[in-house]
C-alpha cells in the first residue's frame, strides 16, 4: 500500500543579536524540514549555527532561507532589485548557511526564499530565473520551494532545465486568493488563527489537491510541502494539531528530500 507522505515545513532562525523572534525550540521537534534565515532579513552567525545543531539534534532537515537585506522590515518589504543583484543575494546565503551545516555533518536539502523576494520571485519569472540559477550553480541537488500559482509552470519548467527539483508549497495558515497568490498580511483574515480551520484545509489539499479562497471560490493545489509560521504565540500548538489531523488520516510526515 503506497503511503502518502508530505513535508511540514517552518521558517527558524529568523532572532538576530539580543532580539529573539519564534519558538525556534518547541517548533523544531515538530517538524520535518527546517528553513534557517541566513543573516539578510533575520538570523546571525550565532544563532545560525545553533540552529543548525537544535535541527540536527531532532533529525529535522535543513534548508537556507535567503531574504532582502532588510533586517529592519524582517524582510517583507519590497525593494528594487536586479536579477543579478538577487542570483548573488542568494548565493551568498545559501554559502553562509552551508558552512555552519557543513561542521555540523549536515547536507542542505532546500532553499526557500523569504517574505517579498519569494511573493516577487513568484509574480516575476525573471527573478524566478534568477534564484533558479543561483540554486543550480551552487547545488543541482537542492530542492527548491515554490509557491503555487499561475507562474507555476513556467517555474517547473525553468527548474526542469537547470536540473532542479521543486517542491510545491502550501502555507496552513494563510488564506489565498484564487490565483493562488497569498492574501496581503495588511488586509482582515489574511493569517488563520483558528486551529481547527487551519488543520481541515490541510487535510482537504493533502487528500484532495483543493483549498478554498479567500473569494469562497475552490483552488487546485498539489504541494509536497506545508509551512507554519513559528512567529506567533500559538505556533506550537497550531503544528501539533496540524500533525495529529494528517496522522490521524494516514499521512506521513516526512521531509521532502525522501520522496520526490
Amino acid at each position: 500500500m503506497n503511503v502518502k507522505r508530505v513535508d511540514l515545513n517552518s521558517d527558524v532562525g529568523e532572532g538576530f543579536g539580543a532580539y529573539k523572534l519564534g519558538l525556534d525550540e518547541q517548533v523544531l521537534p515538530l517538524i520535518s524540514s527546517a528553513n534557517v534565515a541566513c543573516g539578510f532579513h533575520g538570523g546571525d552567525p550565532s544563532l545560525m549555527r545553533r540552529t543548525v545543531a537544535l535541527a540536527r539534534q531532532h533529525g529535522v532537515a535543513v534548508g537556507a532561507h535567503p531574504g532582502f537585506p532588510d533586517l529592519m522590515g524582517l524582510g517583507r518589504r519590497r525593494l528594487e532589485a536586479s536579477p543579478g543583484e538577487v542570483e548573488d543575494y542568494v548565493t551568498y546565503q545559501i554559502g553562509a548557511l552551508h558552512a555552519f551545516t557543513k561542521e555540523e555533518g549536515l547536507r542542505l536539502q532546500h532553499v526557500k526564499l523569504h517574505g517579498a523576494l519569494y511573493n516577487m520571485a513568484s509574480e516575476d519569472i525573471n527573478l524566478w530565473e534568477a534564484v533558479a540559477r543561483a540554486v543550480a550553480r551552487f547545488d543541482p541537488s537542492l530542492v527548491l520551494f515554490t509557491l503555487a500559482g499561475s507562474r507555476q509552470k513556467e517555474m517547473e519548467n525553468i527548474s526542469a532545465r537547470l536540473g532542479l527539483k521543486i517542491a510545491v508549497e502550501f502555507f496552513a495558515d494563510r488564506a489565498y486568493n484564487p490565483d493562488g497568490s497569498l492574501v496581503s498580511r495588511r488586509l482582515p483574515g489574511a493569517v488563520i488563527h483558528d486551529h481547527e480551520s487551519a488543520a481541515e484545509r490541510v487535510v482537504r489539499m493533502v487528500t484532495e489537491n483543493k483549498v478554498i479562497c479567500r473569494d469562497g471560490k475552490e483552488l487546485e493545489v498539489k504541494a509536497q510541502t506545508i509551512c507554519v509560521h513559528d512567529d506567533n504565540p500559538a505556533a506550537v500548538s497550531l503544528t501539533q494539531r496540524i500533525r495529529q489531523a494528517l496522522q490521524s488520516v494516514g499521512v506521513q510526515i516526512a521531509p521532502v528530500s525522501s520522496f520526490l
